[in-house]
């Protein structure tokens, strides 16, 4: 996934994007880039953060910027490219951050040769840096403004963009169907852009709004003006309320806790389990064990308490032997809490399910008498073209298709799986959970989990209408 933050400010903002960027660290932990605009000149930092936090990697560049007294940065989490990047053409010099997936990228980077348009640099295993793809196609354009607008126009899958430009002019840019958010901020020294609005609190902002799908702004640190307005159009991803999102983020007005709450409290109703405790895979599994305590009565407990100094996010490395060993050690069990209980263990999803299998197995091995799992989200059957979603290089990593070639054959009809209701989705919960070793496994139905993030399931009040993608669930 990934993750920005920027400002423009009158005052020294070093700090406000060395931790509004910190603030999204959660996203991704491959690499790590600062950019800022001072004495005339753009300054840029980018180190592996694969095995150092953010701000380990980064303490002494922060000293160093601090001390330029810069008016305006931006800063990026990434899971793709070595970002910013840093760029001079006929619009100028400007500093570029990323989110998102470049799905049509080896068509882009032809296109463009054969029009002796760009030139492009690329990484050790061949692939050109979506980033530097983006501004070669902005590049293309009379003003930065026209060259943001054609991104959306051409690139397929989702990019969201910020565009630091001299003089403290910031460019924000979310992508076409607002897959992604981007959330403007304002304080009484200037304004900011973000990824997560959980970034904002700490540092001073309040919340402004989010930008609208395909919406292009112009931010100075007096305000924001839209140069592209927003289409009607929204998408926004999700998955984002199930897994990827900070809890105390909001998108379009849809708190990611509350959503996991009132999801844990519908998984509690549809599937009830009589057990002695509730528990969450730490961390995303946690509010959705909370909501589904709190709808059956059933105490939370936590058998397993995660050790987070050290050990990174699991999903993350692409070797999957290293994945599980991750996911292993970071996981500590409790016997105290586990031995002769009947256990629901909430989660997130499950991808490919070997990181469950394993911490099942441990729970019944330390005493559990039964496992009861309960995942936020219906079943993942298909795969993801829009944004970087897991480390997943095909789609039969996933062991719902597994399942499904295994009792249907290579080209099984897939849709028959979608009704929640009918034989051949019940024939493939079952196989997961005797694959896992479960005492029970239940999935959330997709009607519930849309409520539960509009706001709809405790009768309160929806925020502003959002249209939200669920294709890696139903194919939409």
């Amino acid at each position: 996934m990934g993750g920005f933050f920027g400002a423009v400010s009158r005052e020294n903002c070093a700090a406000d994007v060395f931790y509004g960027t910190d603030y999204h660290s959660h996203l991704g932990t491959h690499r790590g880039g600062m950019a800022f605009w001072a004495g005339g000149v753009f300054h840029r930092t980018i180190h592996d953060i694969s095995n150092s936090p953010f701000r380990t990697r980064f303490g002494d560049d922060f000293a160093k910027y601090h001390s330029l007294d810069p008016r305006a940065g931006i800063g990026c989490i990434s899971d793709t490219d070595d970002q910013p990047h840093i760029f001079l053409s006929h619009l100028g010099r400007y500093s570029i951050v990323t989110v998102g997936l470049v799905a049509n990228a080896s068509a882009l980077v032809e296109g463009l040769v054969k029009k002796h348009a760009a030139h492009f640099s690329s990484l050790q295993s061949g692939e050109i840096m979506q980033t530097e793809i983006v501004a070669a196609l902005i590049n293309t354009q009379n003003s930065i403004a026209d060259g943001l607008k054609y991104v959306q126009e051409t690139v397929e899958g989702s990019i969201s963009i910020l565009l630091l430009a001299p003089d403290s002019v910031l460019w924000a840019m979310r992508d076409r169907y607002g897959r992604t958010p981007v959330v403007l901020g304002r304080k009484e020294s200037g304004m900011a852009a973000t990824f997560e609005s959980s970034a904002f609190p700490n540092l001073g902002y309040a919340p402004v709004r989010d930008l609208g799908p395909g919406e292009v702004v112009r931010i100075t640190p007096d305000g924001a003006s839209t140069v592209v307005p927003p289409r009607s159009e929204e998408r926004l991803c999700t998955f984002l309320h199930v897994y990827y999102g900070y809890p105390a983020a909001s998108y379009g007005g849809f708190n990611v806790e509350r959503a996991r709450y009132r999801c844990g409290a519908a998984l509690a109703k549809s599937a009830p389990a009589d057990a002695d405790i509730v528990a969450g895979v730490p961390d995303s599994g946690i509010g959705h064990a909370l909501g589904y305590s709190d709808a059956s009565g059933i105490r939370y407990a936590r058998p397993y308490v995660k050790y987070t100094p050290t050990w990174p996010r699991s999903f993350m490395p692409s070797n999957q032997v290293e994945r599980q060993h991750i996911a292993q050690m970071k996981l500590i069990p409790i016997p105290e809490l586990v031995k002769g209980r009947r256990i629901v263990l909430c989660d997130d999803s499950i991808v490919r399910g070997t990181q469950l299998r394993d911490q099942a197995k441990r729970l019944f091995d330390i005493g559990a008498k039964e496992v009861h799992v309960r995942i936020a989200c219906p079943p993942l059957l298909y795969a993801c073209p829009f944004i970087n979603f897991s480390r997943s290089k095909s789609v039969m990593d996933l062991i719902t298709r597994r399942v499904i070639r295994d009792l249907d054959g290579e080209d099984a009809d897939v849709s028959r799986y979608l009704d929640p209701d009918g034989a051949p989705y019940r024939k493939l919960v079952d196989c997961i959970r005797e694959r896992l070793g479960l005492t029970s496994l239940a999935f959330q139905r997709l009607p519930d989990l849309l409520a539960a993030v509009r706001g709809d399931a405790d009768g309160g009040a929806e925020p502003r209408g959002c249209g939200l993608c669920t294709r890696c669930w139903n194919g939409n």
